[in-house]
């Protein structure tokens, strides 16, 4: 799945890695993998 994070638009495009509850694993294209909690974290997806 591809998303971005609006919070921090330069980071770019991730796909993400893995998801484990609400811990998401995210490879993005500017700034490597992010670990992302996503009850605090409002992901928005990419078709």
């Amino acid at each position: 799945m591809r998303v971005t994070n609006p919070a921090h638009p330069e980071w770019g495009v991730g796909q993400v890695q893995s998801v484990i509850g609400h811990r998401v694993t995210v490879n993005f294209e500017n700034i490597g993998k992010v670990l992302i909690n996503a009850a605090l974290v409002d992901l928005e997806i990419l078709d």
